[in-house]
């Protein structure tokens, strides 16, 4: 890695921040070794001389926002190769696209990537297209992998190299300098060719705009104006006011980039030669020209012009000077423009459309005749045929030219008289002296070049070989190769195998211990016996022909014999202590006297047949499937359910949990005013608290409360109801004479018995309340006035009839009074009841004895008719066959 220099050191010693660690974790390479200190931000650094000119502004500007997120990504290592999708870490070398997207790339990957793009675009080239495969691969381009811009071949990089491209292989270990950077100030050329360079350090991504004042002119040129040179071009906003092409009006649109339009401005104008006028744009008057002739006078004043409309002098006459007959041979000079020149009475001369024949008529005026009708005589191309024709039509014989060609070979295979016959474009295909090859030229005359190719003799592998000239290879010997044979064994020794010379034919046998693995874990101990690979053909001095040469399969060895070894054999039922000595490979089961002891599908019992194979296999690889099944358990389910329930499990012993508890127990509510019915597992699942919020009913109480009368106001509780001395229902309250009455609280009522020494629990409920308030002198006038009618109330009641008397009597007297008139029944009554139920058992009896016996009777028959059935059956199955 080669020194900082200078410049560096100048750019980096002043910096005095606090220092942090950003690559020491993200780096592998780096792991062991101490921490590389790296600068927080080197983006103050980088962009000081930039700012030297801009001045720092509190936000990044647009242009080096790109740049700044270049520059995080690369300090803190999380900068990716797009193409192998890896970090790239500080000591990676990388690659840059210098053209639109600046993407960082592994050096490695872009190479990679560039020549497998350049060698398929060569590859399509040249099979598309009528070039070689070098110049195919001369003009081949890559595309960047991120932006897609091409680059040539010459283009592909073959060096690591800094951002900016002064140094190579920068170094990675400063911790002052950005990583893939040189430090040094990029001096790159800035965009648009202002002639200034880039003014920041070696950084990644694209050079901002030039920052440095110059005065420009804005687009139209009226407004000169001091700006960044990056941003020089600028519109003053105003009309643009340049001369257009037509030189007379001027541009009326805002001051603008690039060349002024063409001018739109309508007018009547005149076309060049002035005939015509009409409504043009004045981009468009100077090609205005109109459909009529010129007609002019020419300058000798006798003739007008023939030209169209142009513009300018129509020229002098082409009739003056010196002039001459129709055919040429006579000359007059000094002969007026308007006189007809005359003709000379000669022959005409002139050459034919034929090219052999001249017209044969006097001097005359406008062209000869088109067709040469001079009769001569013709023959086609191959010789065939001759006629006397006119010069003007062709003679066929429409056979075949059969007209040699240069070869002297083949003869030309067009029609007669279609021209020269081409050259030979046959390939030549005589046999050349090497008795193995045609000659690959085009048909030629004379004898053959010798044949170019060379023939490689080699050794059985190919690596040991020498080159002779095609038709020699036959007295050559294959040499001699020291290189070991390049055949692997296919037996299980390949690793092991002694290596030998490449040799032809077969290998030599492999003389190791098998070795093989049985099914049963054993190793087989005879001498290798497995596959041998085919045997090379032997080499031969006789030229190789094309034939399809099938090589013969590997030899596929010998099968090892079974296994000889002695183990210890289980019975088949796996007991412990029935074991038998045995050779490995005796398949033999055998059976003993001990119970089978297996657990039963129900997980719960075991199995108490003697001794017999089991259906599937457990413990050995030899036991076959399809054994005797142990027994089925029957027994009841005898598991404790969980949650725990009285009630037992309805199934018969099985594996696993007992299905949840689904029958119905009935609870009353805390009052006892109503029943709750709950499944088993749902109440016997709940907790305590809240098997007690399921059985409230949910209304009033319902229960007497011990002090008093009166049901419990509360909602439907467990336990004594809450505070029974506090009752607040309202109790009428009478004098013992029952004239005076109030209502009082029940728990003043309470309170006022046990102030009077007397509980009121003992109290009856008719009479509770009653004699609590004091009588006064209007209760004892009342109660005699009471007592007096009381009186005449019973003297009426007496007087009432008897008759009368029996309506009132009470309703569960006068039940009791009618069961005791329907028991008394007759005996005759009895007796016809006792006979009509010993008449309708003896006719049940003779029923069911009927139709046992007519049943008996169907069964019999149709037992015989099934009997007949299955007869004829077997009878038809054995015609069939």
């Amino acid at each position: 890695m080669p020194p900082p220099t200078h410049h560096q050191h100048h750019h980096h010693h002043h910096v005095h921040p606090p220092l942090s660690d950003s690559d020491a974790d993200s780096d592998p390479d780096q792991s062991g070794s101490k921490p590389t200190t790296r600068h927080a931000d080197l983006s103050d650094s980088i962009f000081r001389s930039y700012f030297e000119f801009t001045g720092r502004t509190s936000t990044t500007p647009a242009d080096l926002s790109k740049i700044q997120a270049f520059l995080n990504s690369s300090s803190s290592g999380a900068l990716s190769c797009l193409i192998c999708l890896e970090r790239i870490r500080l000591s990676d070398p990388t690659w840059s696209c210098d053209s639109l997207c600046f993407a960082v790339f592994h050096l490695f990957c872009i190479q990679s990537w560039a020549r497998q793009a350049s060698d398929l675009a060569a590859l399509r080239a040249s099979t598309r297209l009528p070039i070689s495969a070098n110049k195919a691969t001369e003009v081949s381009v890559w595309n960047c992998p991120k932006c897609r811009v091409e680059y040539t071949q010459f283009q592909i990089p073959k060096s690591y190299m800094c951002f900016c491209g002064k140094l190579e292989n920068p170094p990675s270990d400063d911790p002052w300098v950005l990583p893939h950077s040189c430090g040094e100030v990029c001096n790159r050329p800035l965009k648009h060719g202002c002639g200034h360079h880039c003014l920041l350090l070696c950084h990644p991504g694209p050079c901002p705009s030039c920052p440095k004042l110059i005065k420009a002119h804005c687009f139209c040129g009226s407004v000169e104006d001091v700006r960044r040179c990056g941003f020089k071009s600028f519109s003053c906003n105003n009309v643009c006011s340049k001369r257009l092409d037509c030189g007379i009006h001027r541009c009326s649109e805002i001051c603008h980039d690039g060349p002024c339009p063409p001018c739109r401005v309508r007018g009547l104008y005149r076309c060049q030669c002035g005939k015509e006028e009409d409504v043009k744009e004045c981009c468009d008057r100077l090609n205005f020209r109109c459909d009529n002739p010129c007609e002019k006078k020419l300058g000798c004043g006798r003739h007008v012009c023939d030209k169209g409309c142009h513009r300018g002098d129509c020229g002098p006459c082409p009739l003056q000077g010196k002039r001459t007959c129709p055919c040429g041979k006579r000359v007059y000079e000094g002969m007026a423009c308007d006189i007809a020149v005359p003709l000379c009475g000669a022959t005409c001369d002139k050459m034919l459309n034929c090219g052999f024949h001249r017209c044969p008529e006097r001097c005359h005026r406008g062209p000869c005749i088109e067709t040469c009708r001079i009769v001569v005589t013709k023959s086609c191309r191959c010789g065939s045929l001759k006629k006397e024709v006119p010069c003007y039509q062709d003679l066929s014989c429409e056979r075949k030219c059969q007209i040699l060609r240069d070869c002297g070979r083949h003869a030309c295979k067009r029609r007669c008289c279609d021209g020269d016959c081409p050259p030979c474009s046959e390939i030549c295909g005589r046999k050349l002296r090497c008795k193995n090859h045609k000659c690959p030229s085009p048909c030629h005359r004379g004898a053959c070049a010798p044949c170019p190719v060379m023939v490689t003799i080699s050794c059985a592998c190919g690596e040991t070989h020498f080159e002779v000239p095609c038709g020699t290879e036959v007295d050559q010997k294959p040499p001699r190769c020291p290189k070991p044979c390049p055949i692997t064994p296919l037996c299980r020794h390949a690793t092991n195998c002694k290596p030998h010379k490449c040799h032809y034919g077969a290998c030599p046998p492999c003389r190791l211990v098998c070795e093989a693995d049985y099914p049963c874990g054993h190793k087989c101990n005879l001498r290798c016996h497995g596959p041998k690979p085919p045997p090379k053909p032997e080499f031969t001095l006789k030229p190789k022909k094309k034939k399809s040469v099938h090589q013969a399969e590997c030899t596929p060895g010998t099968p090892c014999p079974p296994c000889p070894e002695l183990v210890w054999r289980s019975c088949v039922g796996q007991h412990v202590g029935a074991e038998r000595m045995m050779l490995c490979s005796n398949r033999s089961r055998f059976y003993c006297d001990n119970l089978c002891g297996n657990l039963l599908s129900c997980g719960n019992h075991y199995c108490t047949k003697t001794c017999h194979a089991l259906e599937t296999k457990h413990s050995t690889s030899f036991q076959e499937a399809g054994g005797e099944p142990c027994d089925k358990c029957h027994l009841p389910c005898e598991k404790e359910r969980m949650p725990v329930c009285p009630h037992p499990c309805p199934r018969l012993c099985h594996p696993g949990d007992c299905p949840p508890c689904k029958v119905l127990v009935k609870r009353s509510c805390h009052c006892g005013t109503m029943v709750h019915v709950f499944e088993c597992i749902y109440y016997n699942s709940l907790s305590g608290k809240e098997q007690i919020a399921v059985r409230s009913c949910g209304g009033p109480c319902h229960r007497k409360l011990p002090n008093c009368s009166h049901l419990c106001p509360e909602t439907c509780h467990p336990g004594e109801c809450p505070s029974p001395e506090k009752c607040s229902k309202k109790v009428t309250v009478r004098c013992k004479c029952q004239t005076l009455k109030k209502e009082w609280l029940c728990h003043d009522v309470q309170a006022a018995y046990r102030s009077a020494g007397c509980d009121p629990k003992e109290v009856l409920k008719s009479q509770f309340g009653l004699g609590l308030l004091p009588c006064n002198s209007d209760c004892k006038s009342k109660v005699q006035v009471v007592d007096s009618e009381l009186h005449l109330r019973k003297c009426k009641a007496a007087e009432v009839k008897e008759p009368e008397t029996a309506k009132h009597v009470p309703k569960r007297k006068r039940r009791k009074e009618r069961v005791q008139e329907a028991k008394q029944i007759s005996t005759l009554q009895k007796v016809a009841a006792a006979v009509k139920k010993v008449l309708l058992f003896i006719a049940l009896v003779v029923a069911l004895i009927i139709a046992s016996y007519y049943g008996y009777k169907g069964l019999l028959w149709l037992s015989d008719w099934m009997n007949e059935a299955e007869e004829a059956r077997q009878r038809r199955r054995y015609t069939r066959f």
